[in-house]
C-alpha cells in the first residue's frame, strides 16, 4: 500500500495491532506497517485484538505527513 498513488483502492489483510489516536491504527501485514483512518461508523460494532486477522478496504492517503489507508471497509476475520 505504500508504494501505491494517492486516492489508490487497495485491500488488505493483516492485524491491527495498537491504536495510536482517537480514530487512527497502526496495521501490520506481511509487507510492513502503515497506519489505517477507520471512522467509528466503519466498525459497525466489530472489535479486534491484535491477534485478529483483520480484512479492510480503502483509498490511499498521501499527505505531508506522510501515508495512511482512509479504510472504507473493515471486517473481522475470527
Amino acid at each position: 500500500a505504500k508504494k501505491q498513488w494517492d486516492d489508490a483502492w487497495v485491500v488488505l489483510e493483516g492485524n491491527i495491532i495498537r491504536q495510536v489516536g482517537h480514530e487512527l491504527y497502526e496495521f501490520r501485514d506481511s509487507s510492513g506497517t502503515v497506519y489505517v483512518d477507520i471512522d467509528n461508523k466503519y466498525w459497525m460494532g466489530q472489535t479486534a485484538s491484535p491477534a485478529d486477522k483483520v480484512h479492510i478496504e480503502g483509498e490511499v492517503d498521501r499527505d505531508w505527513d506522510g501515508i495512511k489507508i482512509d479504510v472504507k471497509n473493515i471486517r473481522v476475520m475470527k
